[in-house]
């Protein structure tokens, strides 16, 4: 049935999603409206009865603060088989609050059902963005990786991870989304395999025989001993081959600070390799990733910060039925001045 539009509440009882599955929707489920909250199918089966089910709205959708639009490009894919007008901002755009950032137009039938879904893609997508853009702008010119896969449910992490490079990030570490974005993934390795290998030097010195012709070198130093001395035993071991290290220390040794880094960036200078690359991992937010760029950072590893972001709410309206503008209660009747909107179906 999920290859069926959903189109009244009589529809519901024959329904019948396979149970033994991951609890995701299916993108069949998800087109043909089944993620829908059950009063948009029971707003049809009323207007049917009233024989308005086909009345020609505009609706618009607009945002309850400022941020960066995302999820544009997902309704317009949602909605493309759908006889219907569509008029957007672009993705990455800023976006102010209570600013409309889609405008659709077109028979309540062929759209009604899909505000569910419309709505959480661009909630979602449109907040991972925007704290992925806040990362951004305080890392300036230096590159900001999303690692946050691993805090969202696999359905959605490659959304998430895309939702980051819209907003900014320069890679993502999820294989799925860097594939869809036609990326390389980004990454180095775990502290699991150096648990296992026993040693972080005979990590380091597999890993270019093990890895693909060209992979950067960047090496976790923080899994057995001082950050400061895990770095200088790899570092003249593999000398000017050395890419980069990696700080991912856990909250329960201090974290990684802005002293520690300051540090090993002093040693490695003092070894002749101010091109290797120091990588801090680990709770970053905006205002750590300032600091800790400020004290000689070069790549920053983002995780629950853009992952773990609140939605940005987002609210349909009906401005106009049959030409006509009309509004609920509080809302301003008709079109809403747009003119930053695009055609976009």
């Amino acid at each position: 049935m999920s290859n069926k539009d959903i189109t009244s509440v009589h529809d519901i009882p024959g329904f019948q999603p396979e149970r033994d599955r991951l609890h995701s929707a299916t993108h069949p489920e998800i087109q043909h409206g089944w993620t829908t909250d059950v009063y948009f199918a029971k707003t049809l089966d009323v207007l049917r009865t009233l024989g308005l089910e086909d009345t020609v709205i505009t609706a618009e959708v607009f945002c309850n603060r400022s941020g960066v639009v995302c999820g544009i490009d997902q309704v317009v894919y949602l909605l493309r088989d759908r006889e219907v007008r569509v008029w957007g901002l672009s993705e990455g755009d800023e976006m102010g609050e209570k600013e409309v950032l889609l405008r659709i137009e077109g028979r309540y039938s062929e759209f009604g059902v899909f505000e569910t879904a419309l709505l959480g893609i661009l909630a979602s997508s449109s907040g991972w963005a925007t704290a992925a853009r806040a990362c951004r702008k305080a890392a300036g010119n230096k590159r900001v990786v999303s690692f946050g896969a691993r805090h969202v449910h696999p359905a959605v992490a490659p959304v998430m991870e895309l939702a980051a490079l819209t907003g900014g990030c320069d890679g993502v570490s999820c294989i799925l989304a860097a594939a869809l974005a036609g990326q390389e993934p980004v990454g180095t390795i775990p502290h699991a395999c150096f648990l296992i290998a026993g040693d972080t030097l005979r990590v380091a010195r597999a890993y270019p025989e093990a890895m693909p012709p060209g992979t950067p070198i960047i090496v976790l130093v923080d899994t057995f001993k001082d950050e400061v001395e895990e770095t200088l035993r790899v570092a003249r071991d593999i000398g000017r081959r050395l890419d980069g290290i990696r700080l991912d220390t856990p909250s329960e040794r201090g974290g990684v600070t802005p002293a520690l880094v300051r540090e090993i960036k002093e040693h490695l200078r003092l070894e002749g390799l101010t091109g290797v690359k120091i990588v801090v991992s680990g709770g970053l937010d905006p205002e750590r990733i300032r600091t800790l760029s400020d004290a000689g950072a070069d790549v920053f590893g983002v995780g629950s910060f853009i992952s773990a972001t609140a939605p940005i709410d987002m609210t349909m309206d009906i401005k106009e039925v049959e030409g006509r503008p009309i509004a609920k209660r509080g809302r301003i009747p008709g079109r809403t001045l747009s003119p930053r909107l695009n055609r976009l179906l």
